[in-house]
């Protein structure tokens, strides 16, 4: 999640996406989401298992900010929000 392109990063896990980005963007999702207006999904990656999920998420907390930052623009160069393609 992220409020603009090159903005502030949130990485989460949740079990049903679109609730979760539902929640974000009322500002019921999380303090840090709210703070900083964090609306727009940038990124997401799907996994079979919940232990795969959370253990990528640490992976992703713990990069660096410009590995971030590749990361999403290899996938979404635009930056686009992508909450409409996951309904």
């Amino acid at each position: 999640m992220t409020n603009k392109p090159r903005g502030v990063l949130y990485i989460g896990v949740t079990s049903n996406l679109a609730v979760r980005i539902d929640q974000h963007r009322r500002g019921v999702g999380s303090g840090f989401c709210s703070k900083y207006n964090l609306r727009r999904l940038v990124l997401a990656e799907e996994h079979q298992r919940i232990d795969d999920a959370i253990a990528r998420e640490k992976a992703l907390k713990a990069w660096k900010r410009d590995w971030k930052i590749e990361l999403i623009e290899a996938g979404n160069p635009e930056w686009r929000d992508l909450f409409e393609f996951i309904l």
